[in-house]
């Protein structure tokens, strides 16, 4: 069961909200508009946020920039009778999780939306690990959390790049302050400079009013900006201008704005092999790495294939309100013996499906979903993947093979189980040659 502030001025659909989402188990808390959701999301912790979009006193665009900025980190869907595209773009630019247009097409669709964004971070909040090298540096990312320094987190998609930033701000002085966290790929390019930056009234068609950007937005906390190395030339030129000088200047403004921020950038890119070629600045490449923090692959954890398991069935049946599944020892060995690709990400979405399909029996291997995507898997050891390439690229490149076999082709799913944007696999396939 889930606890859900549902924000909206029309009492009868609040209550149609309320009840669609009692009948699925969980508390839906009301508020009357945005001004009421604020206060209590401020007081009272919330998984999940809906809130309408025209409201009086303070509507749900607002709400949506408000909880950023006050470090709420509950998702937020927009609901709207006002459906249109510019709408959309800017709620999902503004941080909102998702957008649906009222009448909604079903309860269904609704509850559909609330189980994804609630399963997004079941098991996510902390990093399980018994692996030395691991630990090591978990110790020298507490060293370093109160230091008001750069860290560049590397690693693999799904390895906790994010949870590693999220732990640099919760032992920092800066955790009372906001945690913002923007993936770079997810930017449309037309796009990236005014949401990172800002921009004032007037400057390109449709910005009708000043807008901060996520600069501004974490003010006196953490900017976590994920995917760095996607960001195009003229970004990366700014973006050192900003590290350097503590200012951001909006798009289409005159005056430089000062931030007070801590940044801490994440990428699965071989960035010093980017520097080489030229796709990334060396001088902002230096300016990031003041800290760097490589994470190890899941195939590379000796042992943490069964505590993870562990931990996250433990949490996925309590977020989905089954009972709890235990492992076959053979489902267990098939486990340890996948190469994960995806990592812990995809870890948790093989356990998450075995979990709702088995609803409290034991999970077995062919309940997994994993027998085919390793056929030399009993032949091989789990501590020495001798067949997997030295080189980020080529693993980047079996990574990608080996989710798109396991999501049987469709780049969608593919994308969510490397836990990258569609945006960036395309972008991937086509520098492999696998478009």
């Amino acid at each position: 069961m889930a606890r859900i502030l549902v924000a909206d001025d029309d009492p009868s659909f609040r209550d149609f909200l309320r009840d669609v989402l009692a009948s699925a188990g969980h508390d839906a808390v009301p508020a009357r508009d945005g001004q009421e959701a604020l206060l209590l999301a401020q007081r009272e912790p919330f998984d999940l946020v809906l809130s309408d979009q025209r409201m009086p006193r303070v509507d749900g665009l607002t709400l949506v920039t408000r909880l950023r900025a006050s470090g709420v980190s509950a998702p937020v869907v927009v609901l709207t009778a006002f459906g249109t595209i510019p709408d959309a773009v800017e709620a999902v630019r503004l941080g909102a999780a998702d957008y649906l247009t009222k009448p909604l097409p079903s309860p269904e669709a609704l509850l559909g939306v609330v189980r994804r964004l609630l399963s997004r971070g079941a098991g996510d909040d902390e990093l399980v690990t018994g692996y030395r090298p691991l630990l090591d540096l978990l110790e020298l990312v507490d060293r370093v959390a109160p230091r008001d320094v750069p860290v560049l987190v590397t690693g693999e998609s799904g390895t906790g790049k994010e949870l590693i930033a999220r732990r640099l701000h919760h032992r920092s002085p800066r955790a009372s302050g906001p945690f913002v966290a923007v993936n770079a790929a997810a930017l449309p390019e037309s796009l990236a400079e005014s949401e990172l930056f800002g921009h004032e009234r007037g400057a390109f068609t449709g910005a009708d009013r000043a807008r901060a950007g996520r600069f501004e937005e974490a003010g006196k906390g953490t900017l976590f900006l994920d995917e760095v190395g996607e960001l195009p030339p003229s970004l990366q030129s700014k973006l050192l201008r900003t590290l350097e000088e503590r200012t951001v200047r909006r798009l289409g403004g005159s005056r430089d704005v000062a931030v007070d921020v801590r940044l801490v950038a994440a990428t699965n890119r071989d960035l010093p092999a980017e520097v080489d070629r030229g796709a990334f600045r060396r001088d902002l490449y230096f300016r990031l790495a003041v800290v760097p923090v490589a994470l190890p692959p899941l195939r590379e954890r000796t042992g943490d294939v069964r505590l993870l398991s562990a931990h996250l069935l433990a949490a996925l049946s309590g977020r989905h309100a089954v009972g709890r599944s235990p492992l076959t020892p053979e489902a267990l060995e098939a486990l340890e013996r996948h190469p994960w690709p995806g990592n812990v990400r995809e870890l948790r979405n093989v356990l998450e499906r075995a979990l709702l399909l088995r609803a409290g029996l034991p999970i077995r291997p062919e309940d997994l979903g994993i027998l085919e995507a390793r056929p030399a898997a009993a032949t091989s050891s789990p501590r020495e993947p001798a067949s997997l390439p030295l080189d980020q690229e080529s693993r980047d490149r079996e990574a990608m093979v080996e989710a798109l076999r396991q999501a049987d082709g469709n780049r969608e799913a593919a994308a969510k189980l490397l836990g990258v944007s569609v945006r960036t696999l395309y972008y991937r396939l086509r520098r492999f040659g696998l478009s």
